[in-house]
Parts: structure tokens; sequence; C-alpha cells
């Protein structure tokens, strides 16, 4: 895929950038660039490849994210923070409709 320098042009009008046709001319290159580096990598068979949980397991495969246990360290106080608000029903916050 690559582009041309009109949907650069129609690009930056939708971002509302201004860029000058040198700058278009930069950018197309660039971007081009970057298309041909994601076809390169489309093109790389990864069949039975496991995916990687983080990208430094590559490089380390006994090093882990070491990821804390997911326990709960607070206690729920929902009913005590909803006795002060205006209106709730079924443990939401009930607010007045602002847009018709």
């Amino acid at each position: 895929m690559s582009l041309e320098l009109s949907d650069v042009k129609r690009l930056s009008m939708l971002a509302q950038i201004e860029l000058t046709d040198a700058q278009s001319a930069q950018t197309l290159d660039k971007l081009n660039g970057i298309f041909a580096l994601v076809e390169q990598l489309s093109a790389v068979d990864t069949t039975g490849v496991e995916p990687l949980s983080h990208p430094i397991a590559a490089l380390l495969p006994d090093l882990s994210l070491r990821l804390r246990d997911d326990i709960v360290s607070e206690p729920n106080r929902r009913d005590e923070y909803q006795k002060v608000a205006p209106a709730c029903q079924d443990g939401l916050y009930l607010v007045p409709k602002v847009i018709e």
C-alpha cells in the first residue's frame, strides 16, 4: 500500500494541520516508508509462534512480568459513600438528564 500526495493533503485537512507542499512531500515519504516496513513485517511467517506477554520475554525467557496477585486491599464502602448522595438506585448514582 502506498499513499499519494493527494492522500496526505486530505489527511492533513481532516486532521486540521496546515502543511506546505514541501512538508506534504516529506510526510508522504515518511508514511510510505512506514507502510513499506509494515508490508515487510506482514510477509514474515509467524505460524506456530506463541505471543509474548512482554517483549523482554523474547530476550530473557526466564524473566516474566512480576505481576501482583489481584487481591482486594480496600474495604467496600459503597454504601457509606452513597448515603450522602441525593439519589441512588441499585448501587448507582442517579443524576438529572442533561441531554435531550
